[in-house]
């Protein structure tokens, strides 16, 4: 399921600019489903594992086994993505564990400027329903 949306979202990053013509908006939608891509890389790493990897582990924990404790004691032999995420924008997506309001973790994509806040594609994209 995992490789299937990093599919879908490799797709999206390579044909959605160039079919539609608005493409700072195909880049909000592809950030969209980069989110929902990690989040679910990330679940497979707790099912797997336990809990999530630390904020200090970082997204790098879904591409190479972790040696910074807690070390994980079932991690996929493949790892859970095949490189680290960037957003549309060529930014790293942001990620805490815990998150905030409770959330298992946050991902956050800073938006076309690459800072925390801002209104439109600038704005900040964020996943933390969990």
């Amino acid at each position: 399921m995992i490789v299937v949306l990093a599919i879908i979202a490799l797709v999206a990053a390579l044909i959605v600019p160039s079919v539609i013509g608005r493409p700072d908006q195909a880049r909000v939608t592809v950030a969209q489903a980069d989110l929902k891509s990690i989040g679910a890389a990330l679940k497979m790493y707790r099912l797997d594992n336990g809990n999530y990897p630390t904020t200090e582990q970082g997204l790098a924990a879904l591409v190479a086994k972790p040696t910074s404790p807690p070390a994980p004691t079932n991690y996929a032999a493949d790892g859970y993505l095949a490189q680290p995420p960037a957003d549309p924008w060529g930014h790293p997506y942001l990620y805490r564990s815990p998150g905030t309001s409770g959330a298992g973790f946050d991902i956050i994509s800073l938006g076309r400027d690459g800072k925390p806040g801002g209104d439109g594609i600038d704005a900040d994209l964020q996943d933390a329903k969990h």
